[in-house]
């Protein structure tokens, strides 16, 4: 057996059992890749795939335990790899970050130039995507570290920690009949059209929840999943916008918009920074997450990474 076997096999379940989807995927044929199988198969005695004709329909029992092997072999490999990186090149490599809009905007811009600062060897790569995209993205060894508000904890093969706490805020234009208001209620809000953030983006769950217990139903006029997109259409008068209030530290005071906070209505909201379950980390990437949070210690991460503590709130 080999690693182009394993590798085979773990694409085409992540393929949905599609050989031809699989081959594309890896730059080989598709009679390759069944070749490749079968010969795995009968090495270790057991079908990994229930087939119907030439087509994989699903995995056998034996299959799954094949396959959370194949995993844990491939997660080693990919270590192996990045302490062959560090202790040969030192300072030097690719830092890859899965993370949503919101956050590459307008959280990470600081510590990734710190990074850059401390670390100039290091080339960053960010990948944006809906935070279920980034928990793939980390599964799928794409990204290194992730970010996002929604999705990370559901994925047990995920390791995730708080990160920062943050809170909505209403924004209006200047000479909206909302501006004046200091203290928004929902009342008052599900008076207006929003402009919100789509259902799994950004604490959009937490708006939702709060006007479904004071019976509201607020008509929505927009969603969209960045954040300066709201802030456009809310200039151009298409009803009130909730944002995070990251978006609005980078607007002037006396600028065309106002922003009102939020938090009394909607409550706290924790983005959570994620690495894959027994991913080994290289130093800059202990250092960038302490740039994200002086709380994100490489001890409390190498305590997390092995397993040990769980009390990891804010």
């Amino acid at each position: 057996m080999n690693l182009h076997q394993f590798r085979f096999v773990q694409e085409a379940v992540r393929r949905d059992l599609n050989l031809t989807e699989t081959a594309k995927a890896l730059f080989t044929s598709q009679p390759g890749v069944s070749k490749a199988i079968l010969e795995l198969e009968e090495e270790l005695g057991v079908d990994i795939f229930v087939r119907h004709g030439k087509r994989l329909k699903r995995v056998t029992e034996p299959g799954q335990q094949v396959l959370k092997a194949v995993e844990i072999i491939m997660r080693e490999v990919a270590n192996l790899k990045r302490i062959g990186e560090e202790f040969s090149k030192q300072d030097a490599g690719t830092l890859s970050i899965a993370t949503t809009h919101t956050q590459a905007r307008y959280f990470l811009p600081e510590p990734v130039a710190q990074l850059r600062r401390r670390f100039p060897k290091v080339q960053v790569v960010l990948h944006q995507g809906m935070p279920e995209q980034v928990a793939r993205m980390l599964l799928d060894d794409v990204a290194e570290i992730g970010l996002a508000t929604e999705a990370l904890e559901a994925h047990a093969d995920l390791i995730t920690l708080p990160c920062h706490e943050w809170h909505h805020v209403m924004v209006v234009p200047a000479g909206h009949a909302m501006a004046t208001v200091e203290r928004p209620t929902l009342e008052q809000l599900a008076a207006h059209p929003l402009v919100l953030y789509q259902p799994t983006m950004t604490g959009r769950s937490r708006i939702d929840q709060a006007f479904e217990r004071a019976r509201l139903k607020p008509l929505v006029a927009l969603e969209a999943i960045d954040s300066d997109v709201i802030k456009t259409y809310v200039r151009l008068g298409l009803g009130v916008g909730i944002v995070t209030e990251l978006a609005m530290r980078g607007e002037a005071v006396d600028g065309d918009l106002v922003s009102r906070p939020l938090g009394h209505l909607f409550g706290p909201n924790t983005t959570r920074v994620a690495f894959k379950r027994g991913a080994y980390l290289r130093h800059f990437v202990l250092a960038f997450a302490e740039l994200l949070s002086p709380r994100l210690t490489p001890t409390l991460l190498t305590r997390a990474m092995t397993g040990r503590g769980s009390d990891y709130e804010l």
